[in-house]
């Protein structure tokens, strides 16, 4: 999900794209959930830890009937579901999740046997949860879960709620739309509202018939209902296997423009009546993006469809719930006479983003609310990598060093930073663990381990873990033994450094020249915005490291894994007057400290500019926070403003660095 608040990586986006359209504004103040809901741009407070049960796994779903009739006057909505449902321990209970619903009957009807209808219903409010109490033990086996009840279409843009709209007369209207992650899927229909519980889905919607009606799957059948004329009853295809969070249902007015992707796929993208022409951006992106991500998975794409909608009133960035996926209006649609080209860049990365999760998200799901970090790292990256394949002109990486990369250093470093995987138990603290760190940091060191293990066995392990736990749900470790067996690296223990401790190392170097050869020292300690480390064991990272000279600035010369805070390393034939840079690409997730000999060879190849750009920001961002922890600090910080204010592009760096060759480099700056 894209958090308008919850998507930390959007706002960062906004910031460095240019100027976000004004109704966006309002998201500067969210944060990550992503995609989610409205959290800050920076370090989200850990919450206090609530008591907390899972479902009992006594009954479990194996099919939803859903049949909802919402009611776009009174915002009510009446449900029917009928749920294929397995015993697995015998019980007189059923116990679901329930929100914000009134139920008015249920009952229970094991194969073969008689119904037996539940004589109570006990809400429990603050756990969202309801209690169905038979009369009788349901014994194991599988049987017919009843349910009729009566909801409300919210105003809180969350669950089953009432979007506004104005026509094009200027009537003001409302659409019904969904927005169900993380566990607001019980707010629309009672259910196992956990993302391991998961099963296929029937859906029915009873609407009005000049109302289009959308849901995850294809059309199936459309009859007019037979209570009411103005009335018809739309029938969806069964899904696949999925979680509850991913269901979706839009009821509304809309145009939409539509094409197939080279492998087949309808793609459609739903507009504001009249807009239809903004859909058409969004739509070359997705069905740029579909074959794309089929072909780096290697697994098909499983649905017929993948439908794109506007929604007006919408509290993410986007959500990708599968096979239709909702956006805010200025996420989706761009206005190809006024659209500025960083207008356009947000749109495909969002695309890229949600399209993503088609596969790594919604075909293998996390287990549990823990693993989202690795949901929305891994499309956070993944975005980048497949906007730059589709438009190649956008520079695109620079721009996730300029946004992602470094407003994610910059807050990890940090004291109150905190690991980027955070154990959760109620899934209220989603909303307020994921933030820049668990979406950026996470982009990034997921970029760094692609580049650590390489493309090719990269996708070679991305298809092993897709294809073993399709229609599943796995966690983190999973997905670094898929990876491990891909490559035969030590995925797991490498990641494990990155995602389980808070902050990252700063490396320092040193070199010497032996001969024809070139000696580095390198350290690594624990980067600090506030001074140096002072906890009694400093922690340490297993780091991949890649060297370039100036024999070719663009291809590392060595690559090495750093799994110990000492080592030497022995460039061979590299002359005396050859350059020598760690991080090629500003991929590594650490900050660099070379010696001042070092930092003067680097001299010329940011005068003749041929330190790649991407290279030459990360030695920027890595010489700026060096200086930021020197000693008085405000007059060199007004030095270096009077460095910047009189230094036309792109002689910047070159300053910058002569500059800081002027300030003497201490232990105490570490």
């Amino acid at each position: 999900m894209w958090l308008a608040a919850a998507a930390p990586s959007l706002a960062r986006r906004l910031l460095f794209l240019g100027p976000p359209p004004p109704p966006l504004l309002l998201l500067l103040s969210r944060s990550s959930r992503r995609r989610r809901r409205l959290h800050s741009l920076g370090l989200a407070a850990m919450p206090e830890k609530r008591p907390f049960e899972r479902l009992p796994a006594d009954v479990s779903p194996i099919n939803y009937s859903l049949c909802l009739k919402p009611d776009l006057l009174d915002f009510t909505f009446e449900g029917k579901l009928e749920a294929a449902a397995q015993v697995r321990q015998a019980t007189n209970q059923i116990v679901m999740n329930c929100a914000d619903i009134d139920i008015i009957t249920a009952s229970y009807a094991p194969e073969g046997d008689e119904e037996i209808h539940a004589t109570g219903f006990n809400y429990q409010n603050e756990d969202e949860k309801v209690t169905l109490s038979f009369p009788s033990t349901l014994q194991t086996g599988t049987g017919t879960l009843k349910i009729d009840f009566v909801g409300e279409l919210n105003d809180k843009m969350k669950g089953f709620y009432r979007s506004k709209y104005t026509t094009p007369s200027g009537e003001v209207r409302y659409a019904a739309v969904t927005q169900f992650e993380a566990t607001d899927a019980r707010r629309a229909f009672p259910c196992w509202d956990e993302p391991a519980i998961k099963a296929t889905f029937d859906i029915s919607l009873v609407v009005p018939k000049d109302r289009v009606a959308l849901s995850n799957m294809n059309v199936i059948d459309r009859k007019p209902y037979p209570d009411d004329e103005n009335l018809v009853e739309v029938k969806f295809a069964r899904t696949p296997v999925m979680s509850t969070y991913l269901v979706a249902f839009v009821v509304g007015e809309y145009d939409f423009v539509e094409t197939r992707s080279k492998d087949g796929v309808c793609v459609r993208v739903y507009t504001p009546v009249g807009k239809a022409e903004q859909g058409k951006f969004a739509l070359e992106v997705a069905a740029k993006t579909l074959p794309f991500y089929k072909d780096y998975f290697n697994v098909p794409y499983p649905l017929p469809k993948i439908d794109l909608i506007a929604i007006a009133d919408f509290a993410a960035g986007a959500m990708e719930n599968w096979g239709l996926v909702t956006y805010r209006e200025t996420a989706l649609l761009i206005d190809p006479k006024n659209s500025c080209s960083s207008s356009r860049q947000w749109v495909a990365l969002v695309v890229g983003h949600e399209l993503a999760h088609q596969w790594f998200g919604n075909l293998v799901t996390m287990e549990w609310w823990t693993h989202l970090w690795l949901n929305e790292g891994f499309a956070s990256w993944i975005e980048y990598l497949c906007v730059d394949h589709c438009f190649p002109e956008y520079d695109i990486w620079t721009q996730f060093v300029s946004a992602d990369y470094t407003r994610a250093q910059e807050l990890d470093a940090l004291d109150n930073s905190h690991p980027i995987e955070v154990s959760v138990g109620h899934p209220s603290e989603v909303d307020e663990i994921f933030d820049a760190i668990s979406y950026s940091k996470g982009a990034s060191v997921i970029r760094m381990l692609h580049d650590y293990i390489g493309d090719k066995d990269f996708k070679k392990g991305m298809n092993m873990y897709l294809t073993k736990f399709q229609q599943k749900n796995a966690a983190t470790e999973d997905l670094w033994e898929s990876l491990e067996n891909a490559s035969g690296k030590p995925i797991a223990a490498v990641m494990n450094t990155w995602t389980k401790q808070m902050g990252f190392p700063l490396i320092y170097v040193e070199a010497e020249q032996v001969e024809d050869d070139r000696l580095l020292r390198l350290s690594q300690k624990k980067f600090c915005a506030s001074g140096s480390y002072v906890g009694e064991d400093c922690p340490q990272w297993m780091v991949p490291i890649t060297i370039s000279t100036s024999e070719d600035p663009n291809q590392a010369k060595l690559k090495i894994l750093m799994d110990k805070p000492e080592m030497n390393v022995v460039l061979k034939n590299v002359k005396p007057d050859q350059w020598v840079k760690l991080n090629l690409g500003t991929v590594g997730f650490y900050r660099t400290q070379y010696s001042s000999a070092m930092l003067e060879s680097l001299l010329p190849g940011i005068r003749d500019l041929s330190l790649p750009p991407v290279d030459r920001l990360g030695l920027q961002n890595d010489l700026f926070s060096l200086l930021h922890k020197q000693a008085d600090m405000q007059e060199e910080k007004n030095r270096i403003e009077r460095v910047l204010g009189a230094t036309p592009l792109p002689d910047l760096i070159q300053k910058v660095l002569t500059f800081a060759l002027s300030v003497s480099y201490s232990e105490n700056c570490v």
